[in-house]
C-alpha cells in the first residue's frame, strides 16, 4: 500500500489515464527520431500544453487549474514509461515556472504564466557558467542598471531547454562588488530574440540526447528593468528557497527510472535462459534482484513521505537533499547492475536498459551534485 493512496482522488486517476494515453500515442512512437535529431520539436510542447498537462498547478486566474503536487508526480511517473528523458517538461512546469509565480509581480504573472501553461512559452533557468557550477557566488555574469534597463554581459552553459526556450531566468550580479558575493545576485527574465542574447550550440552529451542543452552568451544585452524577478540582490535567496522542490522533482525522476530499470530486468531475466533454465532462477541473480528491489522500495517509501510533507507546506530541505543524493546514487547502482544482467544485449541501444543506463548518469550531477547534497546535509546536522 502506498503512503499516498489516501491522497489520490478520482480526478487524479482520470488524469493518470489521460496523460498515459497521450504519452503512448504522441510521445513514445517518436522518441528514437528525437534522440537522433538531438531535440524535441517545439510543437510537441504546444500540443502537450493544449491538453492541460503543463503547469497544472498554476491558479485559474493565470490559465492553469490549480492542481496539487500529485499531478506533477503522476506526470513524471507516466513519462518514465516512454523512455524519453529529452522532453524536459518537469523542468519547465515544476522548477522554472514556480520562480515566476512565487517571486514575480502580478503584471509579470499575467504576462508570462498563461503562455507557460499553453506551451507557447518554454522556459529555462541559467545559473551554471563555464568557470563555475555549484559555487553560485562565483558567477561572473553581470547585469548593470542603465536607466530603465539592465545591461547583461556573460556566458552560461549546460542550460537545459536552452535551444527551445522562449524565456530564460538568468542569475546575474547586479552588484559585482557585493560582500558576500552571493548577496549581489539577482534574477532577470530574458526573452528569446532580445538583442545581445545568443543561444550557442546544442551540446553533445553522453545521455539524454533529445534534451536540448545549450550554451548562452549575453553581449551588452539590454533588458527592461521591469523584467527583474522580485527584489534586486535577492536572487541567491530565491534560488535557495526553490531548491527544495527542484531536488524533490529530481528525486522523483531518479526513483521512477530505478523502478523502470528493475522491472525490465526482472522481465528479461525471467525470459532469458542459460543452462536450461531462466537466469532469474540462479541464486546470485535472484539475490541481487532482491537486494535491488529492497533499495527501490525504500526509495519509494522515503520519497512518498517527503511528497506528503511538501504538499503540507513543511520545510524539508535536509530530507529533500538526502532523497536527491541517495535515490540518484541508488539509481546508478541499480542501472549498472541491471545492464550487467542483460549481458551483451544490455549494451545494445534497442534494449531499454541501455538508454536508462546512459541517461541516468547525470542524476548525481545536475540539480546539485551528490557531493553538494552531502555538504548541505552535514551543515544542517550542525557538523
Amino acid at each position: 500500500m502506498s503512503l499516498l493512496d489516501k491522497y489520490y482522488t478520482q480526478e487524479h486517476k482520470i488524469f493518470r489515464e489521460s496523460i498515459s494515453r497521450y504519452f503512448a500515442k504522441e510521445i513514445t512512437p517518436y522518441v528514437d527520431e528525437w534522440e537522433k535529431n538531438g531535440i524535441v520539436p517545439k510543437d510537441v510542447w504546444k500540443k502537450f500544453g493544449e491538453q492541460g498537462f503543463l503547469c497544472p498547478w498554476v491558479p485559474e486566474e493565470y490559465g492553469g487549474v490549480g492542481a496539487d503536487f500529485l499531478y506533477s508526480l503522476i506526470s513524471v511517473e507516466e513519462a518514465a514509461q516512454t523512455c524519453c528523458t529529452g522532453f524536459a517538461f518537469p523542468l519547465h512546469s515544476d522548477i522554472v515556472v514556480p520562480y515566476i509565480y512565487n517571486f514575480g509581480s502580478v503584471e509579470q504573472k499575467k504576462r508570462w504564466l498563461p503562455g507557460c501553461v499553453t506551451g507557447d512559452i518554454i522556459t529555462a533557468v541559467a545559473m551554471t557558467e563555464p568557470g563555475t557550477g555549484s559555487d553560485l557566488g562565483a558567477i561572473r555574469t553581470t547585469a548593470i542598471k542603465d536607466g530603465d534597463h539592465y545591461i547583461i554581459n556573460g556566458q552560461k552553459t549546460f542550460i537545459s531547454n536552452g535551444i527551445n526556450c522562449d524565456l530564460v531566468i538568468v542569475a546575474a550580479k547586479t552588484d559585482p562588488k557585493a560582500d558576500p558575493p552571493y548577496s549581489g545576485i539577482s534574477l532577470i527574465v530574458v526573452e528569446d530574440g532580445t538583442p545581445g542574447f545568443e543561444k550557442g550550440r546544442n551540446l553533445d552529451k553522453v545521455g539524454m540526447h533529445s534534451q536540448d542543452t545549450a550554451e548562452m552568451a549575453f553581449v551588452d544585452c539590454r533588458v527592461p528593468a521591469e523584467n527583474l524577478l522580485g527584489g534586486e540582490g535577492q536572487g541567491f535567496y530565491y534560488l535557495m528557497e526553490e531548491l527544495q522542490q527542484e531536488r524533490l522533482v529530481s528525486a522523483i525522476a531518479s526513483q521512477v527510472a530505478a523502478e523502470g530499470a528493475l522491472q525490465v530486468t526482472i522481465d528479461y531475466t525471467k525470459s532469458r535462459e542459460a543452462f536450461g533454465r531462466p537466469i532469474s532462477r540462479f541464486q546470485y541473480i535472484s539475490f541481487e534482484l532482491a537486494k535491488m528491489a529492497t533499495e527501490v522500495e525504500l526509495g519509494r517509501t522515503f520519497l512518498e513521505s517527503l511528497i506528503i510533507d511538501h504538499m503540507e507546506g513543511k520545510k524539508i530541505v535536509k530530507k529533500a537533499s538526502m532523497a536527491k543524493y541517495w535515490i540518484a546514487e541508488m539509481l546508478n547502482r541499480v542501472a549498472a547492475k541491471c545492464l550487467q544482467f542483460h549481458g551483451g544485449y544490455g549494451y545494445m541501444e534497442e534494449y531499454p536498459i541501455a538508454r536508462i543506463f546512459r541517461d541516468t548518469r547525470v542524476q548525481t550531477i545536475y540539480a546539485g551534485t551528490s557531493e553538494i547534497m552531502l555538504l548541505i546535509i552535514s551543515r544542517m546536522m550542525g557538523l
